[in-house]
This record gives C-alpha cells, sequence and structure tokens, in this order.
C-alpha cells in the first residue's frame, strides 16, 4: 500500500490523504489500462501497438514527413470571449493559453514553440495539461523538457495535471516556475478588481476533480474561469458557477479528415462540438484546445497544433 505521507508532505498538506493516495495508487496500478477505467470506456492512449501500427503506417504510405512538418507548426488562435460580469480593469486582458504538450515525443517541438511564442504578448499564461507522451513509465525527459520550456514563459505561469501526468511531476516542476493548480484557486488582481481561476485535477482517468473545493472560497458575484484537462466536467463546472472552462486532451482529433473531420472522436466523454474551439453550456462559455503538440505519433493532419489568445472583453 502507498504511504503518501512518507513520500509527499508537501503534496498531502495541499490536496489531501485521499486525494493523494488515489492518485498515486492509481498511478501505480492502472496508469497502462486500456479498458474500464475513466470516464470513457476506452482509454486509447493507452494502446501503444495502436501508435505504433499507425507510425508504420504512415511511414509506408510516405505520409509521415507531411505530417511531422504540420506537427511543428504551432498556430496562433484568438479567442474573443465576452464576459458580462467583467470588471473594466480586465477588459482586453489576455490569457496565453498551451495544451496537451507532450515535449518528450520529439525533440523538435520544445524549441518549435518557444520560436512560435517569441513576441506574443500577453498578461497570464495557463497550461492545461499533460507534459509528456507516454501514461506511464519513465517521465524525466518530459519534465526536464517542460522546465526548458517554463523558462521562456513570463511568471506566474498556471497549470493544471493531465491523464498522462503523474502528481510526482509537481514539485520538480513548480520549482522550475509553474505553479499548479490542484484543486484550487487564487485570485488574480488589476487594481482593485479581482477574478477567480480555479484548477481541478484531471477529471478524465484518475477522476481527481474536486469543484466543492474550488469554488470554496470565490464569492458568488465574481468573476470565475476554470483549467480542467478534459471538456467532459462541463455539466458540472457550469452548474457549479463558473463562466469560462479551459480545456484540452482531445487533440481536436488530431489525425482529420480535410475540413477538420476528426477520424477518432477526441477520447472524450462529451458533445462532439466540444472537441474543439469555443463552446457554450449553459450559462457557462467554454473552449477547448487543439493542443500545442501531439499524442502518440508526432503528426499532425487537417488539424494543425495550437496556443491560444483568449482576449477577455466587458459586456
Amino acid at each position: 500500500m502507498v504511504n503518501a505521507s512518507d513520500i509527499f508532505p508537501t503534496l498531502l498538506a495541499r490536496v489531501g490523504e485521499t486525494h493523494l493516495r488515489q492518485r498515486l495508487t492509481l498511478e501505480v496500478e492502472h496508469a497502462g489500462e486500456l479498458l474500464g477505467r475513466g470516464r470513457t470506456l476506452l482509454n486509447i492512449e493507452n494502446a501503444e501497438w495502436m501508435m505504433i501500427f499507425t507510425y508504420h503506417t504512415l511511414k509506408f504510405t510516405h505520409l509521415y514527413n507531411w505530417g511531422h512538418r504540420n506537427f511543428l507548426d504551432v498556430h496562433c488562435v484568438v479567442n474573443e470571449v465576452v464576459l458580462p460580469r467583467l470588471p473594466s480593469a480586465f477588459d482586453g486582458f489576455t490569457l496565453l493559453h498551451l495544451s496537451d504538450l507532450h515535449l518528450d515525443i520529439d525533440p523538435e517541438i520544445t524549441d518549435a514553440i518557444i520560436r512560435r511564442l517569441v513576441g506574443v504578448r500577453y498578461d497570464l499564461c495557463v497550461i492545461t495539461g499533460d507534459y509528456r507522451a507516454s501514461s506511464s513509465g519513465a517521465y524525466q525527459a518530459a519534465v526536464n523538457y517542460t522546465r526548458q520550456l517554463t523558462a521562456y514563459l513570463r511568471p506566474p505561469v498556471y497549470a493544471i495535471l493531465g491523464n498522462h501526468d503523474f502528481i510526482e511531476f509537481v514539485p520538480e516542476l513548480e520549482a522550475g516556475g509553474l505553479t499548479f493548480l490542484l484543486n484550487e484557486t487564487v485570485p488574480i488582481r488589476r487594481g482593485d478588481a479581482v477574478i477567480y481561476l480555479s484548477g481541478v485535477d484531471d477529471p478524465h482517468f484518475y477522476e481527481t476533480d474536486n469543484l466543492e473545493k474550488t469554488r470554496a472560497n470565490i464569492p458568488a458575484d465574481a468573476v470565475s474561469i476554470l483549467l480542467a484537462h478534459s471538456p467532459e466536467l462541463y455539466r458540472s463546472a457550469s452548474a457549479a458557477g463558473y463562466d469560462f472552462m479551459l480545456s484540452g486532451h482531445t487533440h481536436a482529433g488530431q489525425i482529420c479528415l480535410p475540413g477538420r473531420i476528426p477520424i477518432l472522436g477526441g477520447n472524450a466523454k462529451c458533445p462532439r462540438s466540444m472537441i474543439y474551439g469555443a463552446w457554450r453550456y449553459g450559462g457557462m462559455q467554454g473552449y477547448t484546445s487543439a493542443g500545442t503538440g501531439s499524442c502518440g505519433v508526432p503528426v499532425r493532419y487537417s488539424c494543425p497544433p495550437e496556443f491560444t489568445l483568449h482576449r477577455f472583453r466587458a459586456a
């Protein structure tokens, strides 16, 4: 049995014994599980045989090099977000959104992202999970690449964990400049005005999200933003009163037919309209990133990788 208190006393104080024990136990016992865990029946990212088959098929059909060039061509997407209760001091506030970096999948991607971010203006950066390519096994390369990228981002950079990530990442990545939100909320201030930024642990595979905890200290009339690795939390987040939710996980399909038609449905239990781009549910707006990196195989087809600039506007 995992003795969480002996391993990570600082994390234990932040997330509690039940959360930490669940995370550590599932990492050991179920990280490579293909069926039967999480919000979807099939955890396709754990099917390494499928990734190997896809890689060799693309090589055989001479499509790999084209897809790899697309993978390194990171696009900038601007998303205007009108929030009726937004304080006027935050009008024009710009949030840089990175997601699904999977930096150890290819040594070129970290430098490609850094080059693309040169000259980009933003007020705050957030990362919505998945720092490594695999969902199990060694992770130090991903941690090293993430710290290399973080050095080029203007602090503070708020981050959450995804279904590919171990909670063991947190101390070393926080030492490298990230600030993780582990079912936690922080105030973001501009002068006397304040909005609230929350982040939950992975809702897709580990199911360690806790909205009751993140909402506990947010005033009822305040604008609030939620970071959740997967859009699958949309119903609960809307009911909890969040104004805007940022997610990733789906890669928008990653390998798509012309017209951005995904061959696979994004591996998320949510409406198809939510696997990419801006969407709305009830009184909450949301955005699902196509991902800044790629999963399984370092290729993209009809589905460019992206970083997103969310520009807030007061009504």
